[in-house]
Protein backbone atom coordinates (compact mmCIF):
# COMPACT_ATOMS: atom_id res chain seq x y z
CA UNK A 1 0.00 0.00 0.00
CA UNK A 2 1.35 3.60 -0.99
CA UNK A 3 0.73 6.50 1.81
CA UNK A 4 1.48 10.07 2.04
CA UNK A 5 2.92 11.93 4.35
CA UNK A 6 1.91 15.96 3.59
CA UNK A 7 2.88 18.97 5.59
CA UNK A 8 0.50 22.31 5.49
CA UNK A 9 -2.57 20.11 4.01
CA UNK A 10 -4.90 22.51 5.48
CA UNK A 11 -5.01 25.46 2.69
CA UNK A 12 -3.22 26.55 -0.68
CA UNK A 13 -1.27 23.99 -2.69
CA UNK A 14 -1.28 21.75 0.50
CA UNK A 15 -4.73 21.51 0.17
CA UNK A 16 -5.36 20.62 -3.28
CA UNK A 17 -2.11 18.29 -2.85
CA UNK A 18 -4.33 16.47 -0.08
CA UNK A 19 -7.36 16.43 -2.06
CA UNK A 20 -5.08 15.01 -4.98
CA UNK A 21 -3.54 12.15 -3.08
CA UNK A 22 -6.99 11.06 -1.15
CA UNK A 23 -8.90 11.27 -4.21
CA UNK A 24 -6.51 9.16 -5.65
CA UNK A 25 -7.11 6.75 -3.12
CA UNK A 26 -3.61 7.18 -1.35
CA UNK A 27 -4.39 7.65 2.70
CA UNK A 28 -2.36 10.75 3.81
CA UNK A 29 -1.21 12.03 7.07
CA UNK A 30 -1.31 15.47 7.70
CA UNK A 31 1.17 18.25 9.41
CA UNK A 32 -0.14 21.09 10.79
CA UNK A 33 -0.99 23.88 13.02
CA UNK A 34 -4.76 23.69 12.09
CA UNK A 35 -7.17 21.04 10.95
CA UNK A 36 -8.51 20.59 7.53
CA UNK A 37 -12.18 19.82 8.24
CA UNK A 38 -13.67 20.03 5.10
CA UNK A 39 -11.08 17.04 3.96
CA UNK A 40 -11.73 15.16 7.12
CA UNK A 41 -15.40 15.33 6.18
CA UNK A 42 -15.08 14.21 2.69
CA UNK A 43 -12.28 11.47 3.04
CA UNK A 44 -13.24 10.53 6.64
CA UNK A 45 -11.44 6.45 6.41
CA UNK A 46 -8.24 8.51 4.66
CA UNK A 47 -7.02 10.93 6.17
CA UNK A 48 -5.22 11.28 9.33
CA UNK A 49 -4.68 14.50 10.65
CA UNK A 50 -1.63 15.71 13.18
CA UNK A 51 -1.68 19.00 15.18
CA UNK A 52 2.24 20.24 14.97
CA UNK A 53 3.56 23.89 14.85
CA UNK A 54 6.22 22.52 12.58
CA UNK A 55 8.83 25.69 12.90
CA UNK A 56 9.24 24.91 16.24
CA UNK A 57 12.01 22.20 16.15
CA UNK A 58 11.29 21.00 19.77
CA UNK A 59 8.02 20.16 18.63
CA UNK A 60 8.59 18.42 15.61
CA UNK A 61 11.49 16.10 17.50
CA UNK A 62 8.90 15.13 19.93
CA UNK A 63 6.80 13.87 17.55
CA UNK A 64 9.31 11.91 15.69
CA UNK A 65 10.17 10.62 19.02
CA UNK A 66 6.81 8.98 19.32
CA UNK A 67 5.01 6.42 17.81
CA UNK A 68 2.58 7.65 14.80
CA UNK A 69 5.12 8.21 12.23
CA UNK A 70 5.94 4.33 12.84
CA UNK A 71 2.14 3.49 13.05
CA UNK A 72 1.78 5.14 9.84
CA UNK A 73 4.06 3.35 8.06
CA UNK A 74 3.25 -0.57 9.24
CA UNK A 75 1.96 -2.55 6.37
CA UNK A 76 3.21 0.59 4.19
CA UNK A 77 5.11 -0.41 0.87
CA UNK A 78 5.35 2.83 -0.38
CA UNK A 79 5.66 6.43 1.48
CA UNK A 80 5.78 9.85 -0.10
CA UNK A 81 6.66 12.77 1.97
CA UNK A 82 5.62 16.00 0.47
CA UNK A 83 7.08 19.05 2.42
CA UNK A 84 4.95 22.09 1.53
CA UNK A 85 4.88 23.64 4.37
CA UNK A 86 6.25 27.25 4.30
CA UNK A 87 6.44 31.03 4.94
CA UNK A 88 7.47 33.78 2.81
CA UNK A 89 7.72 35.78 5.91
CA UNK A 90 9.20 37.98 7.02
CA UNK A 91 9.59 39.98 3.67
CA UNK A 92 11.92 43.08 3.15
CA UNK A 93 15.34 44.78 3.52
CA UNK A 94 17.53 42.95 5.64
CA UNK A 95 17.75 45.97 8.26
CA UNK A 96 13.64 45.55 8.62
CA UNK A 97 13.54 41.77 9.39
CA UNK A 98 13.03 40.45 12.67
CA UNK A 99 14.79 38.42 14.47
CA UNK A 100 12.07 36.32 15.59
CA UNK A 101 10.30 35.50 12.05
CA UNK A 102 13.67 34.95 11.24
CA UNK A 103 13.96 31.58 13.07
CA UNK A 104 10.21 30.72 12.67
CA UNK A 105 11.20 30.82 8.92
CA UNK A 106 13.97 28.58 9.26
CA UNK A 107 12.68 26.14 11.67
CA UNK A 108 10.02 25.98 8.93
CA UNK A 109 11.01 26.53 6.06
CA UNK A 110 14.06 24.30 6.25
CA UNK A 111 14.71 22.34 9.88
CA UNK A 112 11.57 20.33 9.66
CA UNK A 113 11.76 19.33 6.27
CA UNK A 114 15.09 18.07 6.90
CA UNK A 115 13.48 16.45 9.70
CA UNK A 116 11.18 14.42 8.28
CA UNK A 117 13.11 13.65 5.87
CA UNK A 118 15.81 12.09 8.25
CA UNK A 119 13.35 10.08 10.04
CA UNK A 120 11.43 8.52 6.97
CA UNK A 121 14.49 7.48 5.21
CA UNK A 122 15.24 6.09 8.86
CA UNK A 123 12.06 4.60 8.94
CA UNK A 124 11.01 0.78 7.87
CA UNK A 125 13.59 -1.97 6.42
CA UNK A 126 15.06 -1.63 3.19
CA UNK A 127 12.05 -2.82 0.78
CA UNK A 128 9.80 0.53 1.79
CA UNK A 129 9.99 2.86 -1.13
CA UNK A 130 10.54 6.29 -0.09
CA UNK A 131 9.86 10.05 -2.34
CA UNK A 132 10.98 12.66 -0.89
CA UNK A 133 9.40 15.63 -2.28
CA UNK A 134 10.48 19.19 -1.14
CA UNK A 135 8.26 22.57 -2.49
CA UNK A 136 10.66 24.58 -3.41
CA UNK A 137 10.55 27.93 -5.30
CA UNK A 138 11.88 30.05 -8.48
CA UNK A 139 13.17 32.04 -5.86
CA UNK A 140 15.71 29.92 -4.83
CA UNK A 141 17.28 29.82 -8.02
CA UNK A 142 16.46 33.60 -8.72
CA UNK A 143 17.11 36.31 -5.71
CA UNK A 144 14.48 38.66 -5.39
CA UNK A 145 15.25 42.31 -3.29
CA UNK A 146 13.06 41.83 -0.07
CA UNK A 147 12.93 37.64 -0.20
CA UNK A 148 16.08 37.53 0.82
CA UNK A 149 14.95 34.77 3.76
CA UNK A 150 12.40 33.10 2.25
CA UNK A 151 14.90 32.55 -1.05
CA UNK A 152 17.50 31.30 1.18
CA UNK A 153 15.60 28.96 2.94
CA UNK A 154 14.29 27.25 -0.66
CA UNK A 155 17.76 27.32 -1.89
CA UNK A 156 19.01 25.38 0.91
CA UNK A 157 16.22 23.01 0.56
CA UNK A 158 17.56 22.56 -3.17
CA UNK A 159 20.95 21.68 -2.01
CA UNK A 160 19.30 19.36 0.44
CA UNK A 161 18.15 17.28 -2.55
CA UNK A 162 21.10 17.81 -4.18
CA UNK A 163 23.40 16.21 -0.99
CA UNK A 164 20.77 13.29 -0.96
CA UNK A 165 20.59 12.70 -4.10
CA UNK A 166 24.52 11.78 -4.06
CA UNK A 167 24.12 9.45 -1.02
CA UNK A 168 22.26 6.94 -3.17
CA UNK A 169 20.07 5.64 -0.46
CA UNK A 170 18.68 2.37 -2.23
CA UNK A 171 14.52 2.62 -2.21
CA UNK A 172 14.91 6.35 -1.54
CA UNK A 173 14.29 9.35 -4.50
CA UNK A 174 14.11 13.11 -4.09
CA UNK A 175 13.64 16.12 -5.71
CA UNK A 176 13.14 20.13 -4.30
CA UNK A 177 10.41 20.96 -7.18
CA UNK A 178 10.06 24.89 -8.20
CA UNK A 179 5.95 24.32 -8.70
CA UNK A 180 5.68 28.20 -10.29
CA UNK A 181 3.78 30.93 -9.17
CA UNK A 182 0.04 29.69 -7.82
CA UNK A 183 -3.07 31.74 -6.79
CA UNK A 184 -3.36 30.91 -2.74
CA UNK A 185 -3.74 33.12 0.35
CA UNK A 186 1.05 33.09 -0.28
CA UNK A 187 0.15 35.10 -3.02
CA UNK A 188 -2.25 37.54 -1.60
CA UNK A 189 0.20 38.08 1.35
CA UNK A 190 2.88 39.47 -1.00
CA UNK A 191 0.60 41.64 -2.75
CA UNK A 192 -0.41 43.03 0.24
CA UNK A 193 3.50 44.04 1.29
CA UNK A 194 4.51 47.39 0.41
CA UNK A 195 7.04 48.07 -2.88
CA UNK A 196 9.30 49.45 -0.06
CA UNK A 197 9.91 45.77 1.68
CA UNK A 198 9.13 44.10 -1.56
CA UNK A 199 10.23 45.83 -4.82
CA UNK A 200 8.70 42.74 -7.04
CA UNK A 201 5.38 43.70 -6.13
CA UNK A 202 3.86 44.80 -8.70
CA UNK A 203 5.42 41.79 -11.14
CA UNK A 204 2.52 39.64 -8.88
CA UNK A 205 0.14 42.22 -9.00
CA UNK A 206 0.05 41.85 -12.87
CA UNK A 207 0.30 37.59 -12.67
CA UNK A 208 -3.03 37.96 -10.84
CA UNK A 209 -4.61 40.73 -12.60
CA UNK A 210 -4.17 39.29 -16.09
CA UNK A 211 -4.54 35.58 -15.17
CA UNK A 212 -0.85 34.79 -14.97
CA UNK A 213 -1.61 32.71 -11.89
CA UNK A 214 -1.89 28.94 -12.05
CA UNK A 215 -5.19 27.45 -10.28
CA UNK A 216 -4.22 25.12 -6.90
CA UNK A 217 -5.88 22.04 -8.00
CA UNK A 218 -4.07 21.97 -11.71
CA UNK A 219 -0.82 22.26 -9.71
CA UNK A 220 -1.20 19.78 -7.46
CA UNK A 221 -2.77 17.34 -10.22
CA UNK A 222 0.62 17.66 -12.03
CA UNK A 223 2.55 17.95 -9.09
CA UNK A 224 1.21 14.37 -7.89
CA UNK A 225 1.60 13.08 -11.54
CA UNK A 226 5.14 13.81 -11.61
CA UNK A 227 5.99 12.48 -8.22
CA UNK A 228 3.91 9.11 -8.78
CA UNK A 229 6.16 8.85 -12.03
CA UNK A 230 9.25 6.77 -12.98
CA UNK A 231 10.60 10.11 -14.03
CA UNK A 232 10.58 11.67 -10.46
CA UNK A 233 13.81 11.86 -9.01
CA UNK A 234 16.43 11.31 -12.24
CA UNK A 235 17.23 15.12 -11.09
CA UNK A 236 17.41 16.67 -7.43
CA UNK A 237 16.19 20.09 -8.19
CA UNK A 238 13.26 20.64 -10.96
CA UNK A 239 10.81 23.40 -12.17
CA UNK A 240 7.03 21.97 -12.68
CA UNK A 241 6.80 24.47 -15.16
CA UNK A 242 9.51 22.61 -17.47
CA UNK A 243 8.52 19.26 -16.92
CA UNK A 244 5.67 19.28 -19.75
Amino acid sequence: MMKAILTGHTRGLGAAIAAELLARHIPVLGLARARNTDLAGRFPAMLEECALDLADGAAVAGWLAGATLGRFLDSCGAVLLINNAGTVQPVGPLATQDGTAIARAVGLNIAAPLMLAGALAAAGGPALERRILHVSSGAARNAQAGWSVYGATKAALDQHARGVALDKTPGLRICSLAPGVIDTDMQAELRASSLERFPGRDRFDALKREGGLSDAASCARRLVDYLLSEQFGQAPVADLRQLD
